[in-house]
């Protein structure tokens, strides 16, 4: 699905949506009055002009196709207009890219919170989230900027057409909730997670779009952030699960669970639910301190959620369906008829006669010969045998020479390793900030003087306590047998070391739902890590936990600190 229909509903709320921490009627932090089930703005008004709610202060900016902003940002499509400020399609021309704005004027009620939450969520940096690439308050208006993303489809789409398969909705809930749980611990909450506002790319990778900047634009606050952000993780994954909304209300294109019953778990709404998925959305869903599931405790916030996830045995993809080959098709050929065309039915053919007797004469000879060829024979494999016992008993064959005790040749060449090509890369982050994000395809771009490095600590070789390590996943393209992963380093000296994960995803949800293949520890600038426990994966993590110190800088006349920084990376299996 294109960008379109995902941008359009980047800010659009929609009635049914779970209630905020904030009563009905009561005011938010930032003075507005809020109740949700009157807040039934759909999300298809991108483009209607609609007309502000009440006791908004500004009108709405009056832009138009072709108009620009820092001359820099040409606007193409405006996609949502309402609340006193617009949404578009647009385009950089200074990096020929496209892009998402939000503009609003300047005196907008929300124009500072605005322009606060979208700095906060760019310095971020999270490949996870939809980037915020620009934030400017400039001729009395004031514009974010953020990724476009056109091969991005989002949720609310991709529940039309169906819920989803149990491997999928796994990856969602795991991706969503670590996603989730580092932006918390930055101090940064969505509040506005919802079908619309989960997007995922043709690569499988789940995105999350609009933190904090969406619920900014639309005056929401809680005084639970994370609890309000777990509960939406849960109703996105019941929805994932079931095809329907968690609440009575219909929204985002789902059906609402029927009126007066009450919310019940997600595998009592459809038949052949996995069930600790089903557990999960209801810890998640109900989690202030009622009974959240049949047998486990409520999940708070993200975090919890994480550990939760990590606790649950993994989802496995299903296996790829078998395409039986084409049905047998029998030749017409006829016996004598092999290479021409076969005699039409009804067709008569002359029979050919049978070839003459041998004449007596020639049978005669043809015995004879026969005959002599046995007696050579007999008399050869007699004198063979002779040879055999009358010699010493403890010769050598030499027939055996070479030959294994298991029939094999020992001699014979062994297959050589055959490289896996690398089809994608991500940084992994299991812990704070990102080590240099965008740079991973550095790693194997053919050029060992290109690199992707990690920050530079103060203390070292070990990586811990800062963090428990860093590294990149690389997508094989498909699940290989992995056997050796060699690494050109750019730093030696003290030890670096090494290690090989089998991920599940190229956005994997915590270290320990990856399994633990391989390490090494090197003091020198190639790090070869033999795989020691062989299994099929698309996906592998390395992941460097001890790195050496770079030196001494001259300029701050002290060391340079501990980091490394990965040339090239290769795979072979």
């Amino acid at each position: 699905m294109a960008e379109r229909s995902t941008a359009a509903v980047d800010v659009a709320d929609n009635s049914g949506e779970p209630p905020l921490t904030a009563k009905a009627d009561q005011p938010t932090a930032d003075g507005v009055a809020k109740n949700p089930e009157r807040d039934t703005d759909s999300d298809n008004t991108q483009g209607s002009g609609a007309a502000e709610g009440p006791g908004k202060k500004a009108s709405p900016p009056e832009l138009h196709s072709g108009h620009k902003l820092a001359r820099r940002y040409r606007l193409e499509e405006c996609v949502t207009r309402l609340d006193g400020f617009s949404s578009w399609r647009a385009v950089d021309e200074k990096l020929r890219r496209a892009v998402g704005v939000h503009v609003l004027p300047a005196d907008h009620v929300r124009a500072r919170s605005v322009l606060a939450a979208a700095r906060s969520s760019a310095l971020l940096g999270d490949p996870r989230f939809v980037q915020v690439l620009d934030a400017v308050e400039e001729n009395d208006l004031v514009y974010v900027v953020h990724e476009w993303l056109p091969d991005a489809t989002e949720l609310s789409t991709l529940l039309a057409a169906g819920p989803l398969e149990p491997h999928d909705a796994y990856q969602l809930v795991s991706q969503v909730s670590s996603a989730m749980a580092a932006a918390h611990r930055e101090g940064l909450a969505h509040l506005r997670l919802n079908p619309n506002a989960v997007l995922r790319a043709s690569t499988g990778q789940w995105r999350i779009r609009g933190l904090a900047v969406n619920a900014a634009l639309r005056g929401i606050s809680s005084d639970t952030p994370q609890r309000t952000d777990t509960e939406a993780i849960g109703a996105l994954l019941y929805a994932a699960l079931t095809q329907r909304w968690p609440y009575e209300n219909d929204a985002y294109g789902l059906s609402g669970l029927p009126k007066d019953i009450g919310l019940i778990a997600p595998d009592q709404v459809r038949a052949g639910i996995h069930r600790g998925l089903s557990e999960l959305a209801m810890r998640a869903l109900v989690n202030d301190g009622a009974t959240a599931s049949r047998h486990e405790a409520p999940c708070t916030t993200p975090e919890e959620l994480v550990k939760a996830i990590g606790e649950m045995p993994r989802i496995r993809p299903p296996e790829p369906a078998f395409t039986a080959p084409p049905e047998y098709q029998r030749t017409t050929y006829q016996q004598g008829t092999y290479g021409r065309q076969a005699p039409h039915p009804g067709a008569t053919q002359p029979i050919a006669p049978p070839p003459p007797p041998l004449q007596s004469r020639t049978g005669k000879a043809l015995k004879w010969a026969v005959s002599a060829l046995l007696i050579a024979a007999l008399g050869l494999g007699s004198w063979q045998l002779a040879d055999a016992l009358m010699g010493p008993s403890d010769k050598s064959d030499d027939t055996h020479k070479g030959q294994t005790t298991d029939g094999g040749d020992k001699n014979a060449p062994k297959p050589k390793p055959k490289p896996i090509a690398i089809q994608g890369s991500q940084e992994f982050i299991a812990e704070g900030g990102a080590q240099n994000r965008g740079a991973e395809p550095k790693t194997y771009d053919g050029d060992a003087s290109t690199y992707w490095k990690t920050k530079s600590f103060t203390e070292g070789p070990a990586i811990a306590p800062y963090k428990p390590g860093v590294g990149v996943v690389y997508d094989l393209g498909s699940a290989k047998q992995l056997s050796t992963a060699t690494l050109d380093l750019r730093y030696g000296g003290d030890h670096t070391t090494v290690e090989l994960y089998a991920a599940d995803s190229l956005t994997p949800a915590s270290l320990d739902s990856m399994t633990k293949i391989g390490s090494v520890t090197t003091t020198g600038t190639t790090a070869a890590v033999k795989v020691t426990k062989p299994v099929k994966t698309q996906y592998v993590l390395v992941w460097l936990t001890a790195v050496p110190n770079s030196g001494y800088d001259a300029t701050l006349y002290a060391s340079a600190g501990w980091k490394q920084a990965i040339g090239e990376v290769k795979f072979t299996g």
